[in-house]
């Protein structure tokens, strides 16, 4: 009997331990939750989609309508986006994706995976994968390129398009090159068509091989684009040798092998400007008056898309977002949200 007792005083003492950091536990969760619920926290959700077999990473924060973004590259991530685009997730679900290939998303063992109309259907397998309805699609650069081809066949799953700094024409956006690496110095120039004839990749050390040099990088990105880049607020962390830390595979397949200032990867066949006209949502033409991809080409788009919004952002290159957030944030917000 006294066995017994001891017995049940051992076992009661065992669930006192057990049970009073167990409850604490639950208090201090209770406590999360409910600072969770506060109007001032934007809690971040993160995860992976399986779109017909490729794994797309998707990250959320924000409150109210879904705004999915699609960064540029090809092969960069939504990481640039950030902390920049944060202040639209006070109005608005921001849904940020690694396209196939990029960032922390699946890759291919085979490039030529990597076109405009398979992430397409990756965009549209996460969209109904998150169940997020009628969505805007915002796309920067090459991911503006991404969003046009996803409103020629899916506008109907759209309420609003955002064209950031992008091109409807590779052709054109050909010439808009052409034209910056003749507009920069003399000998920025010597130095890029140099290396261009001398080919750009299977130098150095093998780590180095499959990407551009970076006497290269430097060149291109560091000075004969830079002026396209930044106008108003150059980021003072922006590094060209860094800019290269992308999915090269991808970006040789897409952009191509022969240098920044020629589109001959399969990026070749984008020419939507006849195709333009199709679309019918509210859409924002977003572009820098100094940007890489010329504002003569967001013109064109603003008259092929009926009823469309153009705004030229003063004193800013590619990085709009960058050299001029307030105005690009007012006028992202004042679209979607005309009558808050």
């Amino acid at each position: 009997m006294k066995a017994k007792i001891l017995s049940c005083i051992f076992l009661a003492a065992l669930f006192i331990a057990f049970a009073s950091p167990m409850r604490a536990q639950r208090r201090v969760h209770r406590a999360a939750r409910s600072r969770v619920n506060s109007a001032s926290v934007y809690p971040v959700h993160e995860g992976f989609v399986d779109a017909h077999g490729m794994l797309i990473y998707y990250m959320t924060v924000g409150r109210g309508a879904p705004l999915m973004i699609l960064h540029g590259g090809p092969g960069a991530s939504h990481d640039y986006f950030l902390p920049y685009l944060l202040p639209l997730a006070r109005h608005n679900e921001l849904v940020f994706i690694d396209e196939r290939g990029s960032g922390k998303s699946q890759k291919l063992s085979d490039p030529a995976g990597y076109t405009v109309e398979n992430m397409v259907e990756d965009v549209e397998a996460v969209r109904q994968a998150l169940d997020l309805g009628k969505i805007t699609l915002l796309g920067h650069s090459a991911g503006g390129v991404l969003a046009q081809a996803y409103a020629l066949k899916y506008q109907r799953n759209l309420t609003h398009l955002i064209l950031c700094s992008t091109f409807p024409s590779t052709k054109q956006m050909n010439e808009v090159l052409a034209k910056e690496k003749a507009s920069a110095p003399p000998d920025v120039q010597a130095k890029l068509d140099a290396m261009e004839k001398a080919g750009l990749f299977g130098h150095g050390l093998p780590y180095q091989q499959n990407r551009y040099t970076d006497a290269y990088m430097t060149a291109a990105w560091g000075q004969a684009y830079f002026p396209y880049l930044y106008q108003n607020h150059p980021d003072p962390n922006y590094d060209p040798v860094a800019n290269g830390i992308m999915s090269w595979d991808l970006y040789r397949e897409m952009w191509g092998s022969d240098g920044e200032f020629v589109i001959d990867g399969n990026l070749k066949s984008v020419e939507y400007v006849d195709k333009l006209p199709t679309i019918h949502v509210p859409t924002l033409i977003l572009v820098g008056d100094h940007d890489e991809c010329a504002p003569s080409l967001s013109k064109e788009m603003h008259d092929k898309i009926t009823g469309s919004k153009l705004v030229i952002l003063p004193k800013s290159g590619h990085m709009t977002f960058v050299d001029q957030p307030d105005l690009f944030m007012g006028a992202v917000d004042s679209f979607l949200h005309r009558g808050e």
